[in-house]
């Protein structure tokens, strides 16, 4: 499949308005997180962040092509995220995946780090679980959690191995969590139910602490 210029620009643009969206929240510290959109299945190609990048800002330099070896599919001097692969990996396992979005935030951190032992973070009857596509009555969701590698490749592997279309997110202890959806906006929407999720339960932790301390 040929990708068109009007396709690419379509989708820098959405990238866009995903990315300074993200920015305003502060959940790109030092220039940390990346997102994407595909823009094919066969062969596999989408459109990445690329690496190093004020994500507070827009440029013309801010997005390339890559395929599903997370390689640019045209020449250029722009690099792709360090954390393409992963990318690429969700969009395989995951194949109604249109668009995945990676930040860092205090909120999905610690509760990557509390819940790291069990390897999944669960919560149930939480009524923003209805934003992951979940209807049920009381629904109960548990979040992979995997750990942080240094080795791009073996964190791909390891994402790869616990991912599933039920829940569209999994968390990297103390790093940040992937969210993704069958378009830009549900991959949106995903992440931020998950985010008010890890905030609600963060907090909710701190005040029954409070509460048992108090005399």
């Amino acid at each position: 499949m040929t990708i068109t210029l009007e396709q690419r620009l379509d989708a820098f643009r959405r990238l866009d308005e995903a990315k300074l969206t993200f920015a305003r929240r502060d959940w790109f510290p030092g220039t940390s997180g990346n997102l994407s959109i595909k823009l094919s299945d066969e062969p596999l190609q989408f459109a990445v962040t690329a690496s190093g990048k004020d994500k507070t800002k827009l440029s013309p330099e801010d997005y390339l092509v890559v395929d599903g070896n997370s390689q640019p599919v045209e020449p250029t001097a722009l690099k792709p995220s360090a954390e393409t692969l992963v990318h690429a990996v969700v969009y395989r396992v995951i194949p109604t995946a249109k668009a995945c979005f990676h930040v860092h935030t205090i909120w999905n951190n610690l509760i990557s780090e509390l819940y790291f032992g069990q390897r999944a973070f669960s919560i149930q009857g939480q009524e923003l679980i209805k934003g992951l596509g979940i209807w049920e009555e009381n629904a109960r969701i548990t979040v992979p959690i995997v750990e942080n590698f240094a080795d791009i490749p073996t964190l791909a592997s390891a994402i790869e191995k616990v991912i599933t279309p039920e829940v569209p997110g999994v968390l990297i202890r103390n790093h940040g969590i992937y969210a993704w959806g069958d378009s830009d906006f549900a991959a949106k929407r995903h992440l931020e139910a998950f985010e008010f999720l890890f905030e609600y339960h963060a907090r909710w932790l701190q005040l029954r602490q409070a509460a048992v301390a108090a005399p």
